[in-house]
């Protein structure tokens, strides 16, 4: 109510103060053509003017609009088939999401021509055809993805990398997402696709490389990586050691190592077949010496005894941890055979028989009954080989086994008669 209050005042102020202009500035306008004239007043004259300015400004815009009918025809048609192609779109996602796949990609490839976004389109009806089992159509549609969009070379390359995954194409997804990697450097996608290409076909080169940078994008939990860090070295070690490599390699991957791996025991072992394998029996002892020192475990201490080094020093080594494992079997099995390389039969045999008091095992009884046999008690010999033989046998799982020699030779001639 106030604001039309306010403008009726300021009207009412400019009438007057125009009416007041009227009559203080008197004038006429006059124009003569040939015999005729016309006069009015100043006022008057001016206002027709404007008039007349009015009148031919609109007239002009109506002619410029007449005289574009077939461009304004064409725009209502393009926005007419937008919002057609965009309803197909947003069919074609839906039957995707379904998993209609049939219908998706029909919908999605006739809509991308006049869809305001046609990468959409044609990566969806890509992945529609690839789950149709339609391969080359996919790849197809992904090329007709690239030319429709510029700039449109990152997300066609993960859509195609992504399908070459799930074809267990992994050669060619390595190809793919190798050359995304170079100008997308820790894009999160592309790193993730390549953890999986490198576990897929067996790269633990390349994914102990890519550890570090999964962890500082934070795609990768602690406990995975760990996991996938261990399983990486063990067998970039084995690897090695199988085709015996050269043991710098091995030493370079023991030294690039994270340090918590260093304490795993399956890794130490490892390393250690692998120094062993390299001619380098003396840095294998340090380096059991060392773990067991930080963590007592079984297989390192076994895998102790049968090093080829300085076995005097390593017996009196092995004589200081059984002071602390007095009972322990298997470092007494370790005793025994450090006994052996150091030509002490009777304390071998003591603690191979000490070893066996504590826990019997098939091992043991061979090791014993090889040394009596060296020894010339072949009674206690083949004593302790029926003992290892039958705690083998305990081990095995059971499976049908065949009767006895008359049985069989009887269940023959009936089925002959």
């Amino acid at each position: 109510m106030r604001k039309l209050i306010l403008i009726i005042v300021v009207g009412l102020a400019f009438g007057a103060l125009l009416g007041q202009l009227m009559m203080s500035v008197p004038g006429y306008w006059l124009v003569r053509v040939g015999d005729t004239s016309y006069q009015t007043t100043f006022w008057f004259g001016l206002v027709l003017l404007l008039g007349a300015f009015v009148v031919l400004h609109f007239l002009l815009r109506l002619l410029m609009r007449l005289s574009r009918p077939v461009s304004r025809l064409k725009g209502w048609s393009s926005r007419s088939r937008n919002r057609s192609a965009m309803r197909r779109t947003v069919r074609g996602l839906v039957a995707l999401a379904e998993g209609r796949w049939k219908r998706a990609e029909k919908s999605l490839v006739k809509a991308a021509d006049d869809s305001s976004t046609p990468l959409v389109n044609y990566l969806s009806a890509a992945l529609a055809a690839h789950y149709q089992g339609r391969y080359e159509q996919a790849d197809t549609l992904l090329k007709r993805a690239h030319l429709s969009t510029e700039g449109a070379d990152t997300a066609v390359g993960m859509m195609q990398a992504q399908l070459m995954l799930d074809r267990q194409q992994y050669e060619e997804a390595l190809a793919i997402l190798t050359r995304l990697d170079r100008h997308l450097p820790n894009h999160p996608q592309v790193l993730k696709q390549l953890k999986q290409v490198y576990i897929s076909i067996s790269d633990w080169d390349g994914l102990r490389r890519l550890m570090p940078r999964l962890g500082a994008q934070q795609l990768i939990s602690r406990e995975e990586r760990d996991q996938l860090e261990l399983q990486a070295y063990r067998e970039l070690i084995a690897q090695q050691t199988r085709e015996g490599g050269e043991i710098e390699q091995v030493r370079t991957l023991w030294a690039d190592m994270p340090d918590h791996l260093r304490s795993n025991v399956d890794l130490v072992v490892l390393y250690a077949e692998a120094l062993v394998r390299g001619n380098e029996q003396a840095m294998a002892e340090r380096l059991l010496r060392q773990a067991l020192k930080e963590h007592w475990d079984s297989r390192l201490v076994l895998r102790y005894g049968l090093l080829d080094v300085e076995a005097a020093r390593q017996l009196v080594v092995a004589e200081k941890w059984l002071q602390e494992r007095p009972n322990d079997p298997d470092l007494l099995l370790t005793l025994g055979r450090l006994s052996l390389r150091n030509a002490y039969w009777g304390k071998a045999q003591e603690y191979f028989e000490s070893s066996h008091r504590q826990r019997p095992s098939g091992v043991v009884c061979a090791e014993l009954a090889r040394l009596y046999a060296s020894l010339g008690e072949h009674n206690k010999s083949q004593l302790y080989y029926r003992q290892s033989v039958d705690l083998l046998d305990k081990s095995l799982p059971s499976l049908p086994q065949p009767t006895e020699p008359e049985d069989r030779l009887s269940r023959s001639k009936r089925k002959a008669s």
